[in-house]
């Protein structure tokens, strides 16, 4: 059983950086700008030796009509309902606001565990903000600075305290795993990246079967990228849903750049990343620059089509086709799934397709084999002339690692070859292997002159 923790609170109280400390890195964007969490995030934490899982949650602003802080705070409220322990931080320096009182009242009328934390307490100043904290009826409030780590034994004592009470939906999860080899291994990293409004978080949720991120009709919901531990067929997965992403140009807010960075470090450090795209607008610039980027940064690759239950169908694929083949031909091979998030047609294959390059980024192709394809391609194509009119002698291949699969060529004049004849062998290697969608990095390396070292032996013994 794992103690679940909820933070909440209003806007810009601390709640994002409580949040990377109880996780010891800074997984959570924290910036001046109040709102802008707006996902539920979930992470591992650690408090001394207690270990627990933490959510950090949107900051509540009420709303009665059908807007982004209404479903904000939905999310929100589904933290508080999924956790055993509520913390509820409110900023000491500006003392209890009227948002405080509402949201206090929601919390109690939950029957929830809550602990009071009275945060931005760095100094004295604050003593009759935590004193006026009583009448939020939650207890006593503990002082509290999650930038500076003050209060962090108080906060430590009260959750080992809680940690035998815990919610009865842990309690009875007694479900034995299945510990077959496939579940045993690592999870894959999937990201799901684009530019705005796209339908990324759309995907996530239908992916998820769940409303786990929040969606709306307004560009650039998501502001984080978001981890969801999950499992398909028996795979561990870890679902990373992302920001939008803009041209570099038309960014110059701060919190914006922030996301931008965020998004391109999931996307970057993931192992499979799906490019959504608008069936509308299939392949624009945006598209292809983020497509090279995580080509060049040795991800597997997997373009959805995404709204294709409303598109002019004949002419998108048209469309999509002409510039895989002319403006990304690094990609060539990339799977290519037409679906509909809102609708849910075509998720599995989308899957399938995702399950395939990542096995794909992981092989590792036999010596012999190897070295049999590369003797067929040198006789049937051979390499140029050096700069010494000679032909350049290329003498075999050998893969160097997986995980973007990475081969040595070794020859006597490795600085000669044309990177044409180089891009001939990838392509070739590409097609033979079966490795569409997933980069292949090939070097070429000198080898060493078995005759040097002894006519250096026979230059000494004359001398």
């Amino acid at each position: 059983m794992v103690l679940k923790v909820a933070i909440i609170g209003r806007p810009n109280v601390g709640k994002s950086t409580l949040f990377n400390r109880l996780c010891g890195r800074k997984t959570a964007i924290v910036h001046d700008k109040p709102g802008v969490t707006r996902d539920r995030r979930e992470a591992d934490a650690k408090l001394n030796d207690l270990k627990f899982k933490v959510i950090d949650t949107a900051g509540y602003e009420y709303s009665k009509e059908d807007s982004l802080e209404k479903r904000m705070w939905e999310q929100t409220q589904r933290a508080i309902s999924e956790a055993d322990i509520t913390l509820f931080m409110f900023d000491a320096r500006d003392g209890v606001q009227p948002y405080d009182e509402h949201l206090a009242k929601l919390v109690r009328q939950m029957n929830k565990s809550v602990i009071l934390l009275a945060n931005k307490c760095e100094g004295k100043l604050q003593e009759d903000s935590i004193h006026e904290a009583y009448k939020l009826g939650l207890g006593e409030p503990i002082p509290f600075s999650a930038e500076h780590g003050i209060g962090l034994l108080d906060l430590y004592d009260n959750l080992k305290d809680a940690q035998p009470v815990l919610s009865a939906h842990n309690e009875i999860d007694n479900t034995p795993e299945d510990v077959s080899d496939e579940q045993n291994k690592r999870p894959i990293k999937l990201a799901i990246i684009g530019r705005p409004n796209v339908g990324k978080s759309t995907l996530v949720n239908a992916l998820l079967n769940d409303e786990r991120m929040l969606t709306g009709p307004e560009a650039g919901v998501t502001r984080d990228a978001i981890a969801t531990e999950w499992k398909y067929m028996g795979r561990k997965i870890t679902l990373v849903d992302t920001a939008g992403l803009r041209k570099r140009a038309r960014v110059s807010d701060s919190l914006e750049k922030m996301s931008a960075a965020n998004t391109r470090s999931a996307a970057f450090t993931a192992q499979v990343v799906v490019l959504v795209l608008d069936a509308d607008a299939v392949l624009e610039k945006q598209d292809l620059t983020i497509a090279r980027q995580v080509l060049d940064e040795g991800r597997a690759l997997v373009v959805a089509v995404n709204k294709w239950d409303i598109a002019n169908k004949k002419e998108t694929l048209q469309r999509l086709n002409d510039k895989l083949q002319t403006s990304l031909a690094q990609a060539n091979g990339v799977p290519t799934v037409t679906i509909s998030a809102l609708k849910k047609e075509n998720l599995d294959k989308l899957m399938r397709a995702v399950f395939k390059v990542y096995d794909r980024w992981n092989i590792r192709i036999p010596t012999a084999p190897l070295n049999q394809w590369f003797a067929d391609m040198i006789d049937k194509y051979p390499p140029p002339l050096g700069k010494n009119k000679r032909r350049i002698k290329l003498r075999y291949i050998t893969q160097a690692k997986t995980r973007p699969p990475s081969f040595y060529i070794f020859s006597s004049n490795p600085e000669g070859l044309p990177d044409a004849y180089l891009s001939y062998l990838t392509n070739q290697l590409r097609e033979h292997f079966e490795m569409g969608g997933i980069p292949i990095r090939i070097t070429v390396r000198k080898t060493d002159n078995p005759y040097a070292e002894k006519a250096l032996k026979r230059g000494k013994k004359k001398d």
